[in-house]
């Protein structure tokens, strides 16, 4: 079990639990608020960050599960910020989006979930995906506190990680929803996503270790 965990530590154990978000706040900003102010603002950055990436929704022709960019910004708020903030941004979003319209397609409300109709639960077919956000943004937020983020691969990996996280819960939640087999969710649940998410992997695992360089220039600089 050691071996096995700091196989996953990619960091001196000084630097452990320290992530990108942590820099993120200016010095003189931070000089003058407590670290609690620090880590709420971070949050509902992180969840604002998210909502607003649901604006970039593409539909798919058969299936309730958009094309959107809320992918990119669950990845990127959960390695930035790292595993409790992560989580406490996606679900602050999540909460946001039971009064505000801030859920893919401008939705809102608890049906995205679940509803009642003639006595039965009726699944929202992109619940699971939501449900999936959360965890996905805990766990790249623990593997950037273990320094997946500080090189390419790493952060690639652990990007590709928490993807998987979300189709994990996306998939049976939509299968569950509508009825479909495994064959048809993965056919209209995943494989339209497949090529976007590519890029946004990219994109996410390149910005990790670039700004990690910023700050490391920046600090020998002072």
């Amino acid at each position: 079990m050691v071996s096995q965990a700091s196989r996953l530590n990619r960091v001196p154990v000084a630097e452990r639990g320290i992530t990108i978000g942590d820099f993120l706040v200016p010095i003189g900003v931070g000089e003058r608020i407590s670290s609690r102010a620090r880590h709420i603002a971070l949050i509902v950055a992180g969840a604002l960050l998210i909502a607003l990436s649901a604006n970039v929704s593409i539909p798919v022709p058969g299936s309730p599960v958009p094309i959107t960019g809320q992918t990119f910004s669950i990845l990127l708020v959960g390695g930035a910020l790292g595993s409790r903030r992560g989580v406490l941004a996606a679900l602050l979003y999540l909460g946001l989006g039971l009064f505000l319209p801030v859920y893919a397609e401008h939705k809102q409300g608890l049906a995205i979930f679940g509803s009642i109709a003639n006595g039965h639960l009726v699944l929202g077919g992109t619940g699971g995906y939501l449900v999936g956000f959360v965890l996905a943004s805990g766990l790249v937020g623990r593997l950037a506190e273990l320094g997946w983020d500080r090189r390419f691969g790493g952060a690639l990996l652990a990007m590709a990680i928490g993807n998987l996280v979300i189709y994990l819960f996306g998939v049976p939640w939509l299968m569950a929803a509508t009825g479909w087999d495994l064959g048809k969710a993965v056919s209209l649940g995943v494989t339209p996503f497949l090529f976007g998410d590519l890029i946004k992997l990219a994109l996410a695992a390149g910005l990790f270790p670039i700004a990690w360089w910023v700050v490391g220039r920046n600090t020998d600089e002072r």
